[in-house]
């Protein structure tokens, strides 16, 4: 249950497209809170409580440096959510593989008739 629980934190916070924004800057390089506002329409205030949500989430981590909040991402909740997304994976590839079957084998019916 608890897994589920930070799963559940790991897909709400990237369900916001300024969260997920702020964690691909943070995935070339630490950043400040101020740093990782800038490239949006927002207060600071605004900025940090996405901060707030993406490190409840466990995806990033901060350092405060005098009053400077430093973040980092953290790979290993994005790396359990990939593992969850696995098996979804496999789901869509059998699918597919599943459809690409049935249109060759509809497209070599159409051939054979004529």
């Amino acid at each position: 249950m608890v897994e589920q629980e930070a799963l559940d934190r790991v897909f709400g916070a990237l369900s916001d497209p300024t969260r997920r924004a702020m964690l691909r800057r943070l995935a070339a390089a630490e950043r400040t809170v101020g740093e990782l506002a800038e490239p949006f329409d927002m207060s600071f205030a605004a900025a940090a409580k996405h901060v707030k949500v993406l490190e409840e989430a466990g995806l990033l981590s901060r350092t405060i440096e005098g009053r400077s909040h430093r973040c980092r991402i953290e790979a290993g909740p994005l790396a359990q959510a990939d593992r969850w997304l696995a098996f979804y994976q496999r789901f869509w590839s059998a699918r597919l593989d599943d459809l690409e079957t049935a249109l060759l084998r509809h497209a070599g019916k159409k051939r054979s008739r004529k």
